[in-house]
């Protein structure tokens, strides 16, 4: 992200997790992470096996979506990955 923006950023991934409590979402597991260079951050996006992800449903996701456009230093590098193991206590 653009260093500038952090704040930014940070306040916008705070209202959007407030929305998906509100909204709660079946069927998916999504964690932001912000890397200790303070402009990098992660998303993990993980929807179960069956089930249409329900995120552009969310209108704070769809807002944040938008606002990416201001935000990024450079393009997003979108990756897929197989879950190997998971633990949850």
């Amino acid at each position: 992200m653009k260093a500038d923006k952090a704040a930014e950023v940070e306040a916008a991934v705070k209202s959007l997790f407030v929305a998906l409590e509100e909204a709660r979402p079946e069927g998916i597991r999504y964690t932001s992470l912000r890397l200790a260079d303070g402009v990098t951050y992660e998303v993990l996006l993980q929807i179960e096996e069956g089930v249409e992800n329900p995120l552009p449903k969310v209108p704070e996701f769809l807002r944040f979506q938008e606002n990416l456009k201001g935000w990024l230093a450079e393009p997003p590098t979108p990756e897929q990955a197989t879950v190997i193991g998971d633990y949850q206590a």
